[in-house]
Order: C-alpha cells, then sequence, then structure tokens
C-alpha cells in the first residue's frame, strides 16, 4: 500500500486526475443545447463557467459495475468518497465531497432537486439502479451554479434522463454476484417517430442476500418517457419508480464484534422464552417513491428558449423493529396493561413500525438567451412539501396476536407529527465574451424558505408528553456568485470564482434543539467559496489543477449537547473551513491504453472546537465541556486519491466479429479520517485503499451486439471500514478519564459480479 500511495501523489503531483475531470459540457454523447435537453442546461456549468465540475457519460455509467449505487458509480471522480452499509450497491450508501456530506450535496434529476425536504439528503436506496436510466451527470465541487432545492453547501450532482435517441433501441442486462446478488435490466425506445413523438422505457430489478446479516435488499425501478419533439416544441411526461425492501443496517457493529465477527448485524435480535438469541427477519426499512414530471420546451429563435417543469413526488415507507423489554406506557398504553395470562405488565417485547408519507410538488421554469458571446439564463422554483411522521405498533408479545391493534388509532396514542416545507427562488445568471479569450460570470440567487412543524415526537410520553415539534420559522438568503474565465488558446484554460451560499437547518436540527432545555436557537450556516483553477487540454495528454478555500461561519455541528429527551443537538460552530488542492491528469501514450488519475490535498478545519461530554451519574442529560482547540472536521481525510489505466488492445477483428476488448484496474486511496471533531486516535478512522479490476467483451451477434463482463472488486481483500459512530460519558469525578465506545460500518472483501447484455 505504501507504494502505492508514494506512486499516487507523485503521479498526482507531476501530471495530476482524469478525462472527466477536463470534459466539456453537454451529455457525454451530445451538445446540451439541443432542446430535449434544455431542461437540465439550466444548472450545469459548460467550458467557460468557473466552475469545478466533470461530466461522466452514458458510456461510463453502462460500463460501471451493475451492482453500484450512483455515489459508488461517482467513486473515482476527484474529492468524492463513498460506502455501503450493507456491503453491496442496492444497500443504503452514501458519499461526501470535499468532505461534505449528503445533506450539504444538492442533486438534481432533470433540474428538480431529489434531497429530502427535511433532512436534505437523498437516500440513494431509494432509487435502485439509477445509472442504468440516466444518460449524463455532472458533478460540481463548491457551490457551483445556482441550482433548485437545499442549498449546495460543498457539492451539487445534476442528472439527466432527457437525451432522446434518433432510432429504434433495445437493450437487456443480467447480471449475478456475490452473496446470491442478481440484477435484471430492460430497456426499450422508439426513436423519434414520424410527427416527432417518441417512448422509452427501462426496468430494473434487483436482489442480494448482503455482506451482512440482514442485509438483504429486494428492489426495483421502473422509468417511462412519453414525448413529442418537433421544430421548436418539446413536450415530455417523465414516470420515474423506486421501490425497496432492505434490512436495517444503519446501526453498524462495536469495534470489538469488527474483529471477530465484522458481518455481524445486531438489528432484530431478541432472546426466546428459553433464552436463545432469535433474530426477527422482518427487520426492514420498505420505501415506495413515484417521480412524475411533465416538462414543455419552446425555442422562440435560435437565441432565446423557454423552459417549464412541473414534478410532483409521493413517496410512502416505514422501519419495522422488533424491541425487548420496552415500556409500554412509552407506546401508548397506559402504565400497566393486563396480559393473557391475566397478570399485569408494564413491559413487554414488542413490534412496531415508524411510518411516513410525503408529497412534494414543484415548479420551476428558465428563460435562456444565447447570442453574440453573452450567455443568459432566469428563472424561478417553486416547491411545496408535506411528510407526515407517525407510529404504529403491530404486536406486544403479553397482549398476544388476539388484541385489535389493526383498529387502535396509534397516531393519537403514539405520536404523529407532520413537517411543511415552502421554498420559493429566483435567480439570474450570465456569461460574457467581450473577447474571445475572456468570459466573465455572474450568477444571482434570492432564496425564501418556510418552515412549519407540529405533533409529537416518537419520545413524547416517554418524557410526559412535552415534546411536540411545534415550530414556525422562515429565513431569507441571497447567493451571489461571480468569476473570469481566461481561454488563451483551446488547450488552455484558467479560472477564478467567489461564491456566497446558505442552508436552513433540517428538520431533525431543529427537532431536537427545540427540547433543549438550555440551548441557543441554531441559525442557518453560511458559506463563501474561493476557486482558482487551470486546465490543459492536448491530443494525448489532458492535466488540471484546483485550488479551493470554503470558509465557513456558523457551521452545525453536534457538539455532544444533548435535548431534554437526551437526544444529540446540533449547535453552530462560530468558524471552520476546507481547503484543498484537487489534481487531476489523463494520457493516452498509445490509442490502446490510457492513465488517468486523479487526487485530493486538503485541510478541513474546526476553530477553538468544544465537546460536550455526558455525565453518568449527573443530573438528567447533564454534560461536562472539553476544549480541543483547533481539530479536524469529521470524516474529511486530508488525502484522496486514484489512479486508473484502462486497455483496449483488440478494437476490430480481421473477421469483424470482435468489436472491442478493454481491461481496466483502479485504485482509490483514503487517507485517514475521524468519526468525530476531536482528533483522538481512538476515534481514528485508518487510512485505507481499494482495488477493482473490470473486464469486458463486445461482439457482433446477429444484428445486435453481445456483451460480456467481469468485475473483480476489493481485488486484494483489504479488510477495512470506512465510516463510524461513537459515544462517550464522564463522571461526576472530574478525575476519573472520559469512557468511549465506537461502532463502525465493514467494507466488503473481494467479490465478484457478472454481466451478459445484448442490445441492437
Amino acid at each position: 500500500m505504501r507504494f502505492f500511495y508514494s506512486f499516487l501523489m507523485a503521479a498526482a503531483a507531476i501530471v495530476a486526475g482524469q478525462n472527466a475531470a477536463i470534459a466539456g459540457p453537454g451529455d457525454g454523447d451530445g451538445k446540451v443545447e439541443k432542446l430535449d435537453s434544455v431542461v437540465v442546461s439550466a444548472s450545469r456549468a459548460d467550458n467557460s463557467t468557473p466552475v469545478a465540475f466533470t461530466m461522466v457519460g452514458k458510456d461510463q455509467l453502462r460500463a460501471s459495475n451493475p451492482i453500484n449505487s450512483l455515489p459508488m458509480t461517482l467513486n473515482l471522480q476527484p474529492s468524492v468518497v463513498t460506502y455501503n452499509e450493507g456491503g453491496t450497491g442496492l444497500g443504503n450508501s452514501a458519499m461526501t465531497i470535499r468532505g461534505s456530506k449528503g445533506s450539504q450535496i444538492n442533486v438534481t434529476l432533470n433540474g428538480i432537486t431529489l434531497n429530502d425536504s427535511e433532512s436534505q439528503e437523498v437516500f440513494w436506496v431509494n432509487i435502485p439502479s439509477l445509472q442504468s436510466l440516466i444518460s449524463s451527470v455532472q458533478v460540481q465541487r463548491g457551490l457551483g451554479t445556482t441550482a433548485n432545492g437545499s442549498g449546495a453547501f460543498g457539492a451539487s450532482i445534476n442528472m439527466s434522463t432527457a437525451s432522446v435517441s434518433q432510432d429504434p433501441f433495445a437493450r437487456a442486462e443480467f447480471s449475478a454476484g456475490s452473496w446470491n446478488t442478481f440484477l435484471t435490466t430492460v430497456s426499450a425506445g422508439s426513436g423519434i417517430l414520424p410527427g416527432g413523438f417518441y417512448f422509452n422505457a427501462a426496468y430494473s430489478h434487483g436482489s442480494t442476500d448482503g455482506y451482512i446479516r440482514n442485509a438483504g435488499v429486494e428492489s426495483q425501478s421502473a422509468f417511462v418517457v412519453l414525448g413529442w419533439l418537433k421544430g421548436n416544441n418539446s413536450f415530455r411526461i417523465t414516470y420515474l419508480l423506486g421501490d425497496q425492501t432492505s434490512g436495517i443496517t444503519w446501526d453498524g457493529i462495536g469495534l470489538d464484534t469488527y474483529y471477530t465477527d465484522r458481518r455481524h448485524n445486531d438489528a432484530g435480535a431478541y432472546k426466546d422464552d428459553m433464552g436463545n438469541v432469535r433474530y426477527y427477519d422482518n427487520q426492514v426499512d420498505r420505501y415506495i417513491q413515484h417521480h412524475l414530471q411533465l416538462n414543455y420546451t419552446r425555442r422562440f429563435s435560435d437565441a432565446l428558449t423557454w423552459t417549464n417543469t412541473l414534478n410532483y413526488t409521493r413517496g410512502d415507507g416505514y422501519d419495522e423493529y422488533y424491541k425487548s423489554n420496552k415500556t409500554l406506557f412509552n407506546y401508548g398504553f397506559p402504565a400497566s396493561v393486563t396480559g393473557t395470562d391475566g397478570n399485569p405488565y408494564a413491559k413487554s417485547d414488542i413490534i412496531y413500525r415508524k411510518e411516513m408519507g410525503n408529497d412534494f410538488y414543484v415548479f420551476n421554469t428558465a428563460l435562456k438567451y444565447v447570442k453574440d458571446g453573452l450567455n443568459l439564463t432566469a428563472g424561478g422554483n417553486v416547491s411545496r412539501y408535506t411528510g407526515d411522521h407517525f407510529g404504529d405498533v403491530l404486536w406486544v408479545k403479553v397482549l398476544g396476536d388476539g388484541y385489535d391493534y389493526a383498529s387502535t388509532d396509534w397516531k393519537d396514542k403514539w405520536y404523529d407529527n407532520v413537517g411543511r416545507k415552502t421554498d420559493v427562488s429566483v435567480y439570474a445568471r450570465g456569461e460574457w465574451s467581450p473577447v474571445e479569450w475572456l468570459t466573465a460570470y455572474a450568477d444571482l440567487q434570492f432564496r425564501h424558505v418556510g418552515l412549519e412543524m407540529e405533533g409529537c415526537d416518537d419520545d413524547a410520553l416517554e418524557y410526559g408528553g412535552t415534546d411536540r415539534l411545534d415550530y414556525t420559522g422562515s429565513w431569507n438568503f441571497f447567493n451571489p456568485h461571480a468569476g473570469v474565465t481566461f481561454s488563451w488558446n483551446p488547450r488552455n484554460k484558467a479560472f477564478f470564482s467567489v461564491a456566497v451560499g446558505h442552508r436552513e437547518p433540517g428538520r431533525s436540527d431543529i427537532k431536537e434543539n427545540i427540547k433543549g432545555t438550555d440551548s441557543n436557537p441554531i441559525k442557518p450556516e453560511k458559506m463563501v467559496d474561493f476557486e482558482l483553477g487551470y486546465t490543459y487540454t492536448g491530443s494525448r495528454f489532458s492535466a488540471s489543477a484546483n485550488l479551493y478555500a470554503m470558509e465557513y461561519r456558523d457551521m452545525l455541528l453536534e457538539t455532544g449537547r444533548l435535548s431534554s429527551s437526551g437526544y444529540a443537538i446540533k449547535d453552530n460552530v462560530a468558524r471552520g473551513y476546507r481547503r484543498g488542492i484537487e489534481l487531476a491528469a489523463a494520457w493516452t501514450p498509445a490509442q490502446w491504453l490510457t492513465v488517468d488519475g486523479n487526487a485530493t490535498f486538503s485541510a478541513n478545519r474546526i476553530k477553538d472546537y468544544v465537546c460536550y461530554v455526558e455525565v453518568w451519574g449527573g443530573e438528567p442529560h447533564e454534560t461536562r465541556p472539553y476544549s480541543y482547540g483547533d481539530t479536524d472536521m469529521l470524516l474529511s481525510p486530508s488525502v484522496v486519491g486514484m489512479l486508473r489505466a484502462s486497455l483496449s488492445p483488440w478494437k476490430g477483428s480481421a473477421r469483424g466479429s470482435l468489436k472491442t476488448t478493454t481491461l481496466s484496474i483502479d485504485g482509490k486511496y483514503v487517507g485517514r479520517q475521524y468519526i468525530d471533531n476531536t482528533m483522538r486516535d481512538a476515534m481514528k478512522i485508518p487510512a485505507y485503499f481499494v482495488a477493482n479490476l473490470s473486464l469486458s467483451h463486445e461482439f457482433d451477434l446477429g444484428s445486435g451486439k453481445l456483451g460480456l463482463a467481469g468485475y473483480v472488486n476489493n481485488l486484494f481483500n483489504n479488510l477495512y471500514y470506512a465510516y463510524g459512530w461513537r459515544y462517550e460519558g464522564c463522571y461526576v469525578d472530574e478525575s476519573l478519564p472520559i469512557e468511549y465506545g465506537i461502532g463502525v460500518y465493514p467494507q466488503p472483501e473481494t467479490n465478484f459480479m457478472f454481466k451478459v447484455t445484448y442490445s441492437f
């Protein structure tokens, strides 16, 4: 590993990333300004925009390991770190970009935000096999361009399904791999029919046992587009379904267990009447989501285009749990209940669900003008979200199966709360090239956010019914961006930009803060982002370097303070920053060989960090402050890099039967990082290196193409964990040391996937 690390760093410093780091605008297979694609261009950067970004086109997406979630597919992009809870891409996956977590990454599909309005997260498990449905992805690092929805506070991911094939096509893909993993995807399209109509559809079904216990997943996704593209008009209806049932894996395992049984998972564990450990087989996360989009685009002239999109998203889901020896009063029962044996009980084993249903309505519009060196875009976005959260008791051991659980109004007895969020924004963005080599850029956004919450949380009864979530708040944000791009010849480009961003607190941030007895009301986060970049593009060699400084004010962090119900409160930390350099390069010494890589070196610091530790044996939820000075931010490695070699020694043959053979090997290095913000050795996640290998062939077969591919993940069987959590406490006697424990998420051992595709 040390050899690879030294080689990677040297290569990055000399040649500096990857083709994607310096790709131009578009979908990877066509110009973005096609009428059917204008809907996504409003939030995308192009070659003249002073923003650090990479493009991932359709071919790259299709060639990736089919089991990967989209974060794992993007793992080799600059500054990206990913992990998976269950060991396969069908389960819960997460990513950070420049250390910014999922709730700080703005994700859009055809210009509509996918971030949950309350948590601001994107739950990738709810949209399985997404890379088989989309036509391109643009990853912007930093504040980037103005995007709809929750503010990008470190990065944004803009996805498109808008590419329309001119000709009919069909594709079938069958994959199988380790841990009984199977994935089937079929897709077809009509091409442009007489009259300008077209139809595209895709369906995917996946299942796996998962690497760790209870990490099984059963998922399906569907995608349908009906469109009309004629002259200066485009109309499109898009439907996207995500449906998944997955085992609960987010608890991780204790570090001691990691070293003895790294595939263990306590979810659903209980003891039967004989004292034997059993596992509830339906301890699952279940969620189904429907996305419906209607888009109309009108080109008034070669210079002026107008696009409008309506979106409706409906989500329903629940988490189901078996819990042992729980106090029944906390779930809406009297303090004492009479069991089936006639005896009174205050506690029992219980099965319950935490359920939710949500509706998300969006309208956005954008007007774009491009002529004579001037590129102007102006638009607006209005969205309304309603999310209902409630509990449902399914079974209580002492009451037996005969109790009438179904007719009981658990919403009224246990908990029921609702959140409503309104988001209204307007923006204007312009790029002006007074001379051929210079482009000036300005991007101005005003955003209004309103949030309402009401009702009781799930722990309200436990704490005397006082934990209501009644809250009303609103924020007004002005987010300006400005920059310049210099392109003194086709091979050399440099840019500088500065941007200001704001981000409102999420639902969990607010709900625990308003339960606090002595905490200050939380404030929105602020950030100023400085970017300085350079790109060289040659015929065989390309390189880029990007310096960034993201300066934070009032960053929201869990500092250890506790609410009245004992949950962690996020506090505003006055100052913090992320500063670094991103290097990327690609070299094609021969037609059959490409070597590319990227590396990020960064400092991610909090100024004057104070951690609050719960006092065991003191007053309820009492904490004690411990000052650590300037520290590294949690889950923010200072070194991240990758190196990849792709060989295509055979492209065509004398008989014309063998079309393409590609062998690719890559390695990803992630430096040391910490589970919390204290920089203690005990909270360290060690550096790790993971290599993957893929081999693919494509043949002519009849009127179509047959593809065969194999994937080896974690080639050298490196045993590591990539994420974790911790708990800690101190004693009333201040001479005694802090005690702590940590939990981690084991990543899978060497595993395999095989794929067969047929397309025409």
